[in-house]
């Protein structure tokens, strides 16, 4: 094998690692619930676990880069491997994998400035994790003859069934899942049925709002409570 040769693979081999854990990263991100966790996992085990996974996919992801352009099977160079439309070989596709590129290095560059940017600027750019995985399938799947025949083919398969699958998890437990308004409006029942002492009674009405049973009248609440 030559250097040549060695290089051509490498490149190949980190593009569909980076690609599985980038994929993994998106999936991570659209399960976590809005109070940080995974289901069945606390909250510093999915921060950790979010975490690793994304840096080592930064990890393959510049692997890659750094390989693409010192193959000598084509010519990228530097500035097309962060310049969008810029190489002369396959610009498309690999001004998509540029794009994708720069993405994640303003969510790295935003994320060691959290601290001074804020958390509303850093969580608007950090959207860009979701947009970058598109990109880079697309980039894989047009410059890489590879991704369209056999077992990668599968694997990229593999990797938009588990994306749609999480984002369908995520809207499936959005629907069932009550809304704010209707927990707060909840919160508020049993706080006022509790100070006219209906107790327990009060408490239990307050879990079913809006049921019927409870709104069609009040003098079955109240005569829960005499009991």
């Amino acid at each position: 094998m030559t250097s040549s040769t060695a290089l051509w693979y490498a490149s190949r081999a980190t593009g569909v690692v980076a690609l599985v854990l980038l994929t993994v990263v998106v999936v991570l991100g659209i399960m976590v619930s809005r109070r940080g966790r995974l289901p069945g996992l606390p909250k510093f085990a999915t921060t950790s676990l979010h975490r690793s996974m994304s840096l080592l996919a930064v990890a393959f992801i510049a692997i890659h880069v750094v390989t693409a352009i010192a193959d000598p099977y084509v010519t990228i160079g530097i500035a097309a491997a962060v310049i969008p439309f810029a190489s002369p070989y396959k610009p498309l596709w690999l001004g998509l994998g540029a794009i994708s590129f720069d993405m994640i290095v303003a969510l790295i560059a935003t994320s060691l400035a959290r601290a001074r940017i804020g958390r509303g600027t850093w969580r608007a750019v950090h959207w860009l994790a979701y947009a970058c995985w598109p990109v880079a399938v697309l980039h894989g799947f047009g410059s890489s003859t590879d991704l369209r025949t056999g077992w990668l083919l599968i694997v990229t398969i593999c990797c938009c069934a588990a994306v749609l699958a999480a984002v369908c998890w995520r809207i499936g437990t959005a629907i069932a899942a009550p809304g704010r308004a209707l927990r707060a409006a909840r919160a508020l029942t049993a706080a006022e049925l509790s100070s006219t002492g209906l107790g327990s009674a009060g408490r239990e009405a307050a879990d079913q709002w809006p049921d019927s049973r409870y709104r069609s009248s009040d003098h079955r609440l109240t005569g829960a409570g005499a009991r």
